[in-house]
This record gives C-alpha cells, sequence and structure tokens, in this order.
C-alpha cells in the first residue's frame, strides 16, 4: 500500500479514539496528514530578552518567577511575575488550577511563549504556553520554526506534530511520486512535491516567517499550482467525456429566424448577434454543445435564449429552459408564448405550484411532442417529466443551481445524443472565477447593452433620514413612474424577512395613502406572487414592496427607482442585480442604498464601489476581493472553489499557466490524470460522478 494513503490507526500511536479526534479535521489517511499545513509559525530556535520585547510581538523568553499570587480586578487571574538580566515580564493565566498555582513558585525557572501585550505595569502575557526548567538545566532550542496546526478539541500541537513527522519519515523512503512533470511547472517553482511538503511542515530556522505567513512562499505557491491543475483536469476530463457523446446537428433556419428578428421591438445589438452566431455554430455540430453566457443586468441575454430554442425547434427538436424562481420562470413563458405561438410553436409551464390538471397535460405534451418548449424551475427536472426528443438544455442564473440539478435536465435527452447545454448568467463571472470554476464550458460575452437604457444614479443615504427617501418616493408616483423598496436582514429567517418586509409595507401605506402598493415576498404561494408581479408590470401598483426575491429577471421598464434597505447585509453583486431592476426604460432612474449607521469602513467601501461603477465585471472583480468566491459564485454545492491551498484571489495569475499545463498534461501524460485529481479532489472529477 502507498504510504500516503495508508490508513491512520497503521501509524505509530493512532488508535480509534484519535482516528476520531482527527476524522474531524477531515484527516481521515496518512495523505490527508501531508495536506494538513500550518496555519503559522513559530520561532522557539532563540529565546528573546525581556528587555527586547516588542509590542505585540510573539516571542520565546526564559527567565526566573519571583512572584505569583492571585489578582482580583475585573477578572480574577494568577499573576506570574518573571525576571531576567534585561527586564520585569507578567504572565497572566484567567483559567488556572490549584496545582498550577503551586508549580509556578517564586525562584523556579521558566520559558514561556506568547504575544507580548501593555499590561498594567509593562509587557504581559495572557495564557502563554510554558515550561518549567530544573535548576541548571540547559534545554536546546527548536533547530527550525514550529508549525502551528489547526486543532480540534482533544488534540494538542506536539500530538499532530509528532504525526505529521512521522508520514513525513515514512514517505522519505517511499517517495511521493511528483504527478506534474517539472516542464510543466513554473520555473520559480521547480521543486520536488515532497520537498516542497517537508519545507512547510519543517521549515528551516532563516525561512521568511511573514512570506510563509501569506501563502506567497515557493512552496506553498508549488501545491497550490498543482492543485489547481488538479482542479482544471477535472473540468476539462468531464469535457472530454461530454464531448465524446453523440450530439444532435441542429442547422439554422434563417427563414425562420428572420421571421422571429422581425417579430421583435428592437434590434439586436452587435453583442447578441455576436453571441448568437457562436450559439448557432456550436448547435450545427454533431456534438453537444457546452457554453456559458455571461450578461450584465439589462444586457438581452433572452433573446439569445430564444434565438438558441428556434433552431433547436425548427428542427423539429424540443428545448427546456429551467430558471431558479418561479417569478423569473413565469416572466420567461410569458415573453416566449409571446414569441413563439406566432411562428406556430407551443409552450408549456411546469412549476411547483402547476395545478395537477394542468401539469398532466403539460406532461402528455412534452411527452407526446406536441410541445416545442417546456419552461419552468427545478420541476423540469423531477422524475416524472419525459420529452419526446429533447435537444437543448437552457439553464439561467446558473450560480443558483447545484451541478446536479443541471445534469439532470440534461440526463431527460434521448439516450442515444447527449443535448446541447446553454448556461446563463447575469452576474458576471470574474475571469479568474470563469477560468477556474467553468473551465468545462466555452464562455461567451454579452459586453454590450440595449441603446435606450439610461444610466441608473446611485446615492447611499443614511436611515436616519428614510422620511425625505418616502417624500421622494411619493414624486416619483406622482410622475406616473413605478418604484421598487427592497427589505432585506441578516437573519437568514423566511419569517422575519418577510415581517421586516409586511411592515414596510404597512408603513408606505399610511405615508403614502394615495399610492398603490403590493408586496411581495418568500412565504407567499406562487399564484399571489404573480399576481402581484402581474399587477406591477401591468402598471396597477405605483410601488412593490419585496425581499431579494425579485432580485433576478424582473422587467419593469417603467420602474424608475429602487430602494434598497440594509444594502450593507448584501453581496455587491447581488446589490448591482437588485439596481438592474430599474433603468430599463428611457426615464432617469435612482438606486438608494438606505444603509443603518454606524457604517464600518469595510461596508463603506463595499458600498461606493456600487456608487461608482455601474460595470458588473468591475463589480464582480471587487466583490471576489471582498467576499472570495464561494459567496460569490454561490456555489458551495458545487465544490467549484474547494480548494485546500490555492487562494483564488492571491494566485489568480497562475491561472493562465495553469490551463497550459492541464492541457499538455491531458495531451502527454494521460497516465498521470486520475492519480492527480485523486491527489487534490476527495470526491473525485467534480461532475463527472453527480
Amino acid at each position: 500500500m502507498s504510504t500516503n494513503t495508508a490508513p491512520l490507526t497503521s501509524l505509530h500511536g493512532i488508535g480509534p479514539q484519535l482516528a476520531d479526534k482527527l476524522a474531524r479535521l477531515d484527516i481521515h489517511n496518512s495523505h490527508d496528514l501531508l495536506w494538513h499545513l500550518p496555519l503559522r509559525y513559530r520561532d522557539l530556535t532563540r529565546v528573546t530578552p525581556i528587555g527586547a520585547l516588542s509590542l505585540h510581538g510573539e516571542a520565546l523568553v526564559e527567565g526566573t518567577i519571583r512572584a505569583c499570587d492571585v489578582a482580583f480586578g475585573r477578572r480574577r487571574s494568577l499573576l506570574c511575575l518573571i525576571q531576567d538580566g534585561t527586564g520585569l515580564l507578567a504572565l497572566r493565566f484567567y483559567h488556572f488550577s490549584k496545582a498550577q498555582q503551586q508549580q509556578l513558585a517564586p525562584g523556579v525557572k521558566i520559558r514561556a511563549w506568547g504575544e507580548a501585550r501593555r499590561g498594567s505595569s509593562g509587557f504581559e502575557m495572557y495564557h502563554p504556553e510554558y515550561r518549567l526548567l530544573d535548576q541548571g538545566e540547559a534545554l536546546p532550542l527548536a533547530d527550525r520554526l514550529t508549525p502551528v496546526y489547526p486543532v480540534t478539541e482533544g488534540l494538542q500541537q506536539p500530538r499532530l506534530r509528532k504525526l505529521v513527522e512521522q508520514v513525513l519519515q515514512k514517505t522519505a523512503q517511499d517517495t511521493l511520486p511528483d504527478l506534474l512533470p517539472a516542464t510543466l511547472l513554473p520555473a520559480q517553482l521547480n521543486m520536488a512535491l515532497r520537498d516542497a511538503l517537508q519545507y512547510l511542515h519543517l521549515p528551516p530556522v532563516d525561512a521568511p516567517v511573514t512570506q510563509l505567513q501569506e501563502g506567497g512562499h515557493p512552496a506553498q505557491q508549488r501545491l497550490a499550482f498543482e492543485e489547481m491543475v488538479a482542479h482544471h483536469l477535472s473540468l476539462l476530463r468531464l469535457r472530454q467525456q461530454q464531448k465524446r457523446e453523440p450530439g444532435i446537428a441542429l442547422p439554422v433556419h434563417l427563414k425562420i429566424q428572420r421571421q422571429l428578428l422581425s417579430a421583435l421591438a428592437f434590434h439586436l445589438t452587435n453583442a447578441q448577434l455576436r453571441v448568437t452566431k457562436e450559439i448557432s455554430a456550436d448547435l450545427e455540430k454533431p456534438e453537444p454543445m457546452l457554453r456559458l453566457v455571461q450578461g450584465d443586468v439589462g444586457s438581452g441575454k433572452t433573446v439569445v435564449a430564444a434565438l438558441a430554442c428556434l433552431q433547436t425547434i425548427a428542427n423539429g427538436k424540443q428545448a427546456a429552459m429551467m430558471a431558479p424562481t418561479e417569478i423569473l420562470a413565469a416572466q420567461h413563458f410569458a415573453q416566449f408564448q409571446r414569441w413563439f405561438e406566432p411562428l406556430g410553436f407551443r409552450c408549456v409551464w411546469l412549476a411547483g405550484s402547476t395545478k395537477t390538471a394542468a401539469r398532466r397535460d403539460a406532461l402528455a405534451q412534452l411527452s407526446d411532442g406536441s410541445a416545442h418548449i417546456a419552461i419552468g424551475t427545478h420541476a423540469l427536472f423531477q422524475d416524472d417529466v419525459q420529452f419526446h426528443n429533447l435537444a437543448l438544455v437552457i439553464t439561467d442564473e446558473q450560480h443558483r443551481f447545484g451541478v446536479r440539478q443541471r445534469l439532470a435536465l440534461q440526463q431527460k435527452g434521448q439516450l442515444s445524443a447527449l443535448p446541447h447545454q446553454l448556461v446563463m448568467t447575469a452576474t458576471p463571472i470574474p475571469r479568474t472565477l470563469a477560468m477556474s470554476a467553468y473551465a468545462d464550458l466555452d464562455c461567451s460575452v454579452i459586453d454590450e447593452r440595449p441603446p435606450g437604457r439610461t444610466p441608473i444614479q446611485t446615492v447611499a443615504i443614511d436611515n436616519q433620514r428614510r422620511a425625505t427617501i418616502v417624500e421622494r418616493l411619493r414624486a416619483a408616483c406622482a410622475e406616473g413612474r413605478q418604484a421598487y423598496w427592497v427589505c432585506t436582514l441578516i437573519e437568514e429567517s423566511d419569517v422575519l424577512q418577510c415581517q421586516a418586509a409586511e411592515a414596510t409595507a404597512a408603513e408606505l401605506h399610511n405615508a403614502l395613502p394615495e399610492c398603490r402598493i403590493g408586496l411581495v415576498h418568500g412565504r407567499l404561494k406562487p399564484a399571489e406572487k404573480n399576481a402581484v408581479m402581474a399587477a406591477f408590470k401591468a402598471g396597477e401598483l405605483h410601488v412593490l414592496v419585496a425581499t431579494t426575491v425579485i432580485e433576478v429577471g424582473v422587467d419593469v421598464p417603467n420602474a424608475s427607482l429602487m430602494i434598497i434597505e440594509n444594502p450593507e447585509r448584501l453581496g455587491l453583486a447581488q446589490l448591482h442585480q437588485l439596481r438592474g431592476r430599474v433603468g430599463r426604460g428611457s426615464a432617469a432612474s435612482h438606486c438608494v442604498l438606505l444603509y443603518g449607521s454606524p457604517l464600518s469602513q469595510h461596508a463603506r467601501k463595499r458600498l461606493a464601489v456600487l456608487r461608482d461603477s455601474d460595470d458588473g465585471f468591475v463589480i464582480a472583480e471587487k466583490d471576489l476581493q471582498l467576499r472570495g468566491p464561494g459567496e460569490l459564485l454561490g456555489t458551495r454545492q458545487t465544490g467549484a472553489v474547494n480548494f485546500r491551498i490555492a487562494d483564488l484571489v492571491r494566485d489568480a495569475h497562475w491561472l493562465p499557466q495553469v490551463k497550459q499545463s492541464a492541457e499538455l498534461l491531458l495531451r502527454d501524460y494521460p497516465e498521470h490524470v486520475d492519480a492527480l485529481i485523486r491527489r487534490w479532489l476527495r470526491s473525485g472529477e467534480r461532475y463527472a460522478r453527480t
């Protein structure tokens, strides 16, 4: 058995109890111990004179105890004064035992490690690690930096260090294979994998501690690079598997395409035309399309999706479009009906709220092929949904779905061929994330807005000026304009969010009796939600009070004012999405960020980004820096960004070379690929086994 995958119980000193504690840290075999890297390091290689301590500096000190007593202040503590030839230092323990108090007796020599803080009469260390020295004992100092690992209850640092050293010694005999050849590594990272791990677990005394703490040391970067290659390979492998499947060639029918385009009330932008051509070329090939379309808020992705559907159904096949919410799906359905039914194509609707009889009819029409396009929510991939000849699957707002859901719908296609996949998102994804999280997809970007869309003026206003905003709302309604008022809460509770929205709606009813106000939140029945949305879209309501349920897709050109309460509690990308509900008509539009004070410096910085830019890609890059990839993509369930060592923000500069190395490894060293993916991705290829 290879050393680095040996069970934990094969290591000296590990029994079932310790194995259980290690499992809490996601350590299940000796391989996992090697990859359980230190959080930081301590320099126990030298003793610092007490007189040379610096504020907030961590250091190893040695001295003689001069006094040790219980001190009574705001909290009871054990205060131990030690002295060397250069000064006095207090060691303070808030949790201590009688035995400990007796051990720390005057005259005893002690060596302690901790952070120097300012105390009432000089420097203090709170709860330092320490060791008592026998009289005349010359305890040797460490000959390398001491690693500090993530631990769990009942597992101490010394025990974990010994286990890691044991695995490193065994690995030295067995060797850890370098699955990434030196020719595929950046020159500055060209070191053996085992050497990199040895350095990080047992760094030499002269190791650059600051660089190690920041994750920028070549040994750390060597591991991060290989991990990113493994993730990229898992996506390339998935892409290979999908592309090997037979697809359905769907030639474009120009005559019917012109019919649809001539019926539109607008002309496509150059960006829409370019992306439509890219999709059309994919659909004409006898292999499955795998394409991601990114488009900022209001860039016009829906018509691009409609043209892909048209190319599919004009060839006698079926298309399905899945949206994350019933509000968005209902809007797509109404739009597609207007476009396709005059051409003789039938659309059906499937969602959780679809009544039994209507659902039965829709299922029958999909099964016998009399329905050409299915639009709905996750209800589309339930077991009883059977298509006659599904050839195109469109997933709107991809980041709202898990990979399993996207692939479950794709499996509804014919057994003999895989449907084409089109994935759409209005949340612009920074290039770094797109390269990492969506490497299995070709990417298209709609980077142009339709003409006539007005810029949105964004202002941040303290909630103490709420009355002023209500008056502004009154004026907008008097001019015949419509507005959104979005309520957010830091709590996840649907009940609390809905209560906040209900309270705001009641407040506005009282303050603005002349305005018609509607309310939408997550606890309304779908039919009620849809009725309120339809009334707002028809201009029957002046103000729509809502939770973030209206974040995506809602299109009401007459709405020109967006008020977002507590914007500091949302991510920039989500705020940008909400803001994008206005500015869809020709009237000047405004977004008011109604924040609660005091605002932290971090929150001020974030809101300033939104105020200063309306470019979704710029905002997404800032969001990535401020919040991290997991929050931005919303893909905890996909495993897209579950890196152990790599950091997509810190290590983004490697991504072009990661992509190149992964492709070359796949081409020139195919025998290494599976082992490399297994080494870094515990669940194997990210999508392949879903």
